[in-house]
C-alpha cells in the first residue's frame, strides 16, 4: 500500500494541521503494517503557480522550450505520484477562508484531462477513483456549526468538490476548529480531531478486512 502524506501549512512545527497529519499517518501505518509512505511538503517545495509555460498538459502541445519541458516534467511527476497512491493524507489549514496557495498550486497540477478526469458527451468523469483521501482541516474559528460559518469557508467545500471531480468517493475529513480561541478550545479541537482520526482509520481497516474476505 502506498500512502502520500501532503502538508501545506507555512507555520512549521507550530502548525496544527501538520501535527495532526503526522498523527493520522502514524495511526494508518500502525493499522496497515507495510504501508510505504511518501512525503510532500508544499511549503518547503511548492510547485510554481500555473503559467503559459505550464499549460502543456492542457493544450496537448509538445514542449517547444526548455522552460516548457521543465514545467511539463514537474506536472507529470506530481500527477504520477498522486495517482500511484492508494491513500492520500492532506493537511489543509484555513487561510483567509480557503486553502493555502501552495495547496491550490499542487491541485492545479493534478487537474489534468485524461489523467485525473475526462469529459464525455454526458459530462465530466473522474479517473482517479479507488483511493482513500483523509483531509485534515485546521481552523482558527468555528465554521461547521452554523449556516453563516459554512457559507464563509471555501476550504472543505472546495476540496470535497475537486476530489469528487477527480472521481474520488472515499474522502474523509478531520476537523480541528477553534484553535485560535484560547487554550481550552484548542485542546478540545485536538481531542475531537484525534477521535475522528481513530474512527476513520478503524473504519478503513475494517473495510479492508471485509474486502479481503470477499
Amino acid at each position: 500500500m502506498q500512502l502520500l502524506h501532503v502538508d501545506s501549512a507555512i507555520t512549521g512545527d507550530q502548525s496544527v494541521s501538520r501535527q495532526l497529519t503526522a498523527r493520522t499517518v502514524a495511526s494508518w501505518v500502525a493499522a496497515h503494517p507495510g504501508t510505504q509512505v511518501q512525503r510532500l511538503d508544499l511549503a518547503a517545495d511548492a510547485p510554481p503557480h500555473l503559467s503559459a509555460d505550464a499549460l502543456g498538459f492542457r493544450t496537448g502541445q509538445a514542449a517547444a522550450t526548455e522552460a516548457q519541458r521543465q514545467e511539463n516534467a514537474l506536472s507529470e511527476a506530481l500527477v504520477s505520484q498522486f495517482l500511484a497512491a492508494d491513500v492520500v493524507v492532506i493537511g489543509a489549514p484555513l487561510y483567509n477562508f480557503t486553502i493555502p496557495t501552495q495547496l491550490k498550486a499542487w491541485i492545479d497540477r493534478l487537474a489534468q484531462g485524461g489523467r485525473t478526469f475526462k469529459y464525455t458527451e454526458k459530462g465530466p468523469v473522474g479517473l482517479a477513483g479507488g483511493k482513500t483521501v483523509i483531509v485534515v482541516l485546521s481552523r482558527g474559528g468555528v465554521y461547521s456549526t452554523s449556516d453563516g460559518g459554512r457559507a464563509m469557508e471555501h476550504q472543505e467545500t472546495y476540496l470535497q468538490t475537486v476530489l469528487g471531480f477527480f472521481g474520488i468517493t472515499d474522502v474523509r475529513f478531520v476537523r480541528a476548529e477553534g484553535v485560535a480561541m484560547g487554550d481550552e478550545a484548542k485542546a478540545q479541537a485536538f481531542a475531537t480531531a484525534e477521535s475522528e482520526i481513530r474512527a476513520h482509520v478503524a473504519e478503513a481497516a475494517n473495510q479492508s478486512k471485509v474486502a479481503q474476505v470477499a
